[in-house]
């Protein structure tokens, strides 16, 4: 047998012995790592996310009859179980009105109806406007399509007039297509602090 012969006999024994000492060293290595331990989700994420479906970050924009521009978004959102409510976490709504200024909606929750064109904001809500109101509430209804929006209860606001509270708040035109307007009603109480009055 000469060189070449017994060189190849030689390469037919080693490199399967390689291969095996190869495919060892990979089933010792991975056998070393713990699989719960490179999840990239916290175990009670994952748990929460099984039990029911949710959106991350939902995001709806888009312009009202009025021609205000409307962006609503939150930090998620659940589909309501059977015909009910899709339900969201942390929204914020930003009104770009059509005749000038801003209105900004935040709460912890709410709720959705596509099919109403409704949505209701709820819990430590405030309203914030780009005339210097600030209006804090538990609870606003809203139509979308017109943004028709009003307080089921109380509220308490402070403004370049002062602080006032009143049973009830209601945002919207007094025409189809006019002006968005803030109307307090029921009881509205208002400490007017001079400090705070436009110069003239």
């Amino acid at each position: 047998m000469d060189s070449h012969s017994r060189f190849v006999a030689y390469l037919k024994v080693i490199l399967p012995l390689a291969a095996l000492a190869l495919l060892s060293t990979l089933f010792l290595l991975s056998s070393s790592i713990d699989p719960e331990g490179t999840l990239p989700f916290a175990r009670k994420e994952i748990e929460a996310r099984v039990r029911g479906q949710q959106i991350t970050a939902p995001f709806f924009s888009g312009t009202t009859d009025g021609g205000d521009e409307i962006n609503v978004s939150a930090r998620l959102a659940r589909p309501g179980g059977q015909g009910g409510l899709a339900e969201a976490e942390a929204l914020d709504a930003r009104l770009k009105l059509a005749k000038g200024g801003e209105i900004a909606l935040r709460s912890q929750t709410g709720s959705i109806d596509p099919q109403s064109d409704r949505a209701s904001f709820a819990g430590a809500v405030e309203i914030t406007t780009s005339t210097g109101y600030t209006v804090r509430t538990e609870q606003l209804d809203a139509t979308i399509g017109t943004f028709h929006a009003s307080t089921p209860g109380a509220v308490r606001a402070t403004g370049p007039v002062g602080e006032l509270t009143a049973g009830q708040m209601e945002i919207a035109a007094k025409n189809p297509g006019g002006p968005m307007h803030m109307v307090f009603k029921n009881g509205v109480k208002l400490i007017y602090d001079p400090k705070k009055s436009p110069e003239r």
